[in-house]
């Protein structure tokens, strides 16, 4: 294991385990204080331990070499397990936000104590840092499981923010006798359902494009043109593809070379197509030549 993919092992662990004492912590206190915007924060943080759970168990599957029964490697399940954050977490905005519009039908609930708001800081800060963490180790290793429990904690630190303003605004207007200041909770839970279902979105948009192997974005395409076309033995490039497979991204070439040329000859502008490449985008761990014949004159 690189050192890369063993930290962002280490950053899923800490996850992990920051989620499960966020979640006792959050609907202990929510529960005690008659808190319901905590105790729904901390519903949704039990949410994230299953969707941690698999962001681990995907990302150790992924770093499996290839087999006989998956010879591209074992990169999706990484993808896999990013589509499935992204569905608890629409699952979880919608609740958020189903309960928040209920509450708006009801009088106000709940006790005005601090201690509800020192924990809904407590886990605004935690996340806050846990996202500025992983978001940096994922972008390095490039995992797709990271990520997603990166993004997970960006949508926790909106709904950690909501509990902040919804039970600080609970607390003011009771000192200040504001009847309306008791439904600053669900209004703000409402806003942080919104944000986090076009995070889920986004997450499941990315996920569902590359299970469907959409391409890469053009300008790398281009880059892998340019180098192909420097060969002085490529005299046509008939197609570049190339996919992400989780973490890594696999590249298909067609390009024309003489029709005379040798077997030899053709195996040693495979080699090189595939050298400069991979020397050329570390995240290429395979390319695949094709050669079609091409005659003067064409």
């Amino acid at each position: 294991m690189t050192s890369r993919q063993h930290a962002g092992l280490l950053a899923i662990w800490i996850s992990l385990i920051s989620n499960i004492v966020l979640t006792v912590l959050k609907i202990a206190v929510g529960l005690l204080f008659a808190s319901p915007v905590l105790v729904a924060d901390g519903v949704h943080n039990a949410g994230d331990i299953i969707a941690t759970v698999a962001a681990l168990t995907s990302s150790m599957v992924s770093k499996k070499p290839a087999d006989e029964d998956h010879p591209y490697g074992h990169g999706k399940a990484e993808v896999v397990a990013s589509a499935l954050v992204a569905i608890i977490l629409a699952a979880a905005a919608l609740w958020i936000g189903y309960q928040s519009i209920l509450a708006l039908t009801e009088p106000p609930q709940g006790e005005h104590s601090y201690l509800p708001l020192v924990a809904a800081v407590i886990s605004l800060v935690w996340k806050q840092a846990l996202y500025m963490y992983t978001i940096r180790v994922g972008r390095a290793a490039k995992s797709k499981s990271v990520l997603a429990t990166a993004y997970d904690h960006l949508a926790d630190v909106y709904a950690s923010l909501a509990a902040v303003i919804g039970i600080g605004v609970g607390i003011v207007g009771h000192r200040l006798n504001w009847p309306w200041a008791g439904y600053g909770d669900p209004v703000a839970g409402i806003v942080v359902s919104l944000l986090v279902l076009k995070l889920a979105y986004e997450m499941g948009s990315d996920a569902v494009d590359i299970l469907m192997e959409r391409n890469v974005p053009a300008e790398k395409l281009g880059g892998y043109e340019r180098l192909i076309s420097s060969l002085d033995e490529i005299k046509r490039i008939d197609r570049v593809r190339a996919r992400e497979h989780g973490h890594y991204i696999i590249v298909d070439v067609r390009v024309g070379v003489p029709s005379h040329y040798t077997i030899q000859q053709g195996h040693d502008i495979g080699r090189e197509i595939k050298r400069r490449i991979m020397e050329s985008d570390p995240d290429v761990v395979e390319v695949l030549v094709h050669l079609n014949p091409w005659n003067e004159g064409e």
